[in-house]
């Protein structure tokens, strides 16, 4: 079968063949969407895979028109609310507020728990009880005495003793690196203390296998992904958490600090692209429906956000600060990566089957497109899922053991926030593949190909070595 002369755009077969343009003599028109392969005079093959074709100038200066304000007014909210560090405050002592220092376990001996005089056996005598059988074993039992070494800070040298019992859950050993807490008010004797073991090096392992993978992986692509990591990172940290401590409304500072996120991470990583572009503008209409939902459920469920003893530190130390408003700040933030995830995808899908079959109308893309997102909300629901059960395995383990209904266990304020945290965000992630898939396949059918400007960007132009050369 041997085409009539027509502009390259024109050379596309939505049966028989795709994927292949047949030219007469004399014709070596550029091969369809979606296809890698040319058939010229000669026989010719190229086998490159670019990027989707660019939309036409009119839709990107629509899209455009949208998101440049929008990105305008992320950027002037972050100047507005720019914290400037956190503010300062006298140190209570009581959880992470304390004085930290580095130290050493330099020597480690077994000694009798009762020639320490650690435990004793309740007064009662009463051994029935769980206290009581640990208390007469601690008593019992052999005990370490560890001579701990401060290796940072002014006293940098002194040493100090720490008695571990035998059922204690952080057992120290000779030559362990360990984090000490320094009270200056107290006395002498008591001044440091051990309150962790000190992990930088395995956490810092872990990390760096975790680049060296994403970057062999995903080469520039990976590479990106770190450094978008990176400066998320640095929102959450520079402006984000100091922004609440200074007083800001959590809710504001968490929807720009997580629109900014989301458009330098998503331009960073996937390109100053409309599909990009389709994506950002699909994140933002899925996190505005969970800040909404969000704050209705959190107000109507009346949940306080100060649950446990870091919550509960917090407040005693910015009472100031909204706890259900950080609360309803932490469940947008912790969507957003989720939603980053769903909405490429989708928007992917769709340029791609565009790609394979530019005859498709807007109807038969999102059909097609949406069948992809149903397997994705399975997958992704269903992630979210158990990954907010992971967190709250103990808190479930010990309701467990008090054989407390489900009702009970649903209704107390601690699973409450993470009943409502889960399916809230499930809601924005299930809505998120309907609305990115409509607004992706809209804007790739508005392109016509044989329109003027649906054929300047109807594919990737070549050169003279049949290599196709971005637009």
């Amino acid at each position: 079968m041997t085409s009539s002369p027509q502009p390259p755009a024109d050379h596309s077969e939505p049966s028989g063949h795709p994927g292949h343009a047949h030219a007469g003599p004399g014709h070596a028109p550029g091969p369809p969407h979606g296809s890698g392969h040319s058939h010229g005079h000669g026989h010719g093959h190229s086998h490159g895979h670019g990027p989707a074709a660019p939309v036409s100038r009119h839709l990107r200066r629509v899209i455009a028109a949208v998101l440049i304000p929008f990105a305008a007014a992320v950027f002037v909210g972050m100047a507005v609310l720019w914290p400037g560090g956190a503010p300062a405050h006298e140190r209570s002592g009581v959880g992470f507020d304390r004085q930290t220092q580095q130290g050493k376990v330099v020597a480690l001996e077994q000694v009798d728990c009762k020639s320490v005089n650690v435990s004793q056996v309740p007064p009662t005598g009463d051994t029935s009880t769980p206290e009581g059988r640990e208390a007469q074993a601690a008593q019992t039992g052999q005990c370490k005495k560890a001579t701990v070494e401060v290796s940072t800070g002014p006293e940098k040298g002194r040493t100090f003793t720490e008695i571990v019992q035998p059922g204690a859950p952080r057992q120290l050993a000779d030559g362990q690196e360990v984090v000490v807490a320094y009270a200056p008010d107290a006395p002498r004797d008591l001044q440091y203390s051990v309150i962790d073991v000190n992990r930088k090096l395995p956490l810092a392992l872990l990390a760096g296998i975790f680049a060296v993978a994403v970057v062999v992986v995903g080469r520039m692509r990976g590479v990106f992904a770190l450094i978008a990591l990176v400066v998320s990172f640095g929102v959450l940290t520079l402006f984000i958490l100091p922004a609440i401590l200074q007083g800001s409304n959590p809710l504001v500072v968490a929807v720009i600090g997580a629109s900014a996120i989301m458009l330098i991470a998503l331009y960073m990583c996937h390109g100053l692209t409309a599909r990009t572009s389709v994506a950002v503008l699909g994140t933002l209409v899925s996190l505005l429906l969970i800040g909404l939902l969000g704050s209705l459920f959190i107000d109507w469920a009346f949940l306080s956000g100060n649950t446990d003893d870091n919550t509960g530190l917090i407040h005693g130390l910015y009472p100031a600060i909204d706890m259900s408003g950080l609360l309803l700040a932490g469940v947008i933030i912790g969507s957003l990566g989720v939603l980053d995830d769903v909405t490429v995808t989708q928007t992917s899908a769709v340029w791609e089957l565009h790609q394979a079959d530019p005859s498709m109308g807007s109807r038969a893309l999102y059909r097609a497109a949406i069948r992809i997102g149903r397997d994705h909300i399975a997958s992704v629901v269903n992630t979210l899922v158990l990954a907010y059960a992971g967190a709250a395995l103990p808190l479930l383990l010990l309701f467990s053991i008090a054989n407390s209904s489900v009702g009970s266990v649903a209704n107390s304020e601690l699973v409450a926030e993470e009943i409502v945290r889960t399916l809230v965000g499930s809601i924005g992630l299930v809505a998120s593949v309907p609305v990115t898939t409509a607004l992706a396949a809209l804007v790739v059918s508005a392109d016509r190909p044989g329109s003027p400007a649906g054929a300047a960007a109807s594919g990737p132009v070549r050169t003279g070595r049949g290599r196709r050369r971005k637009r």
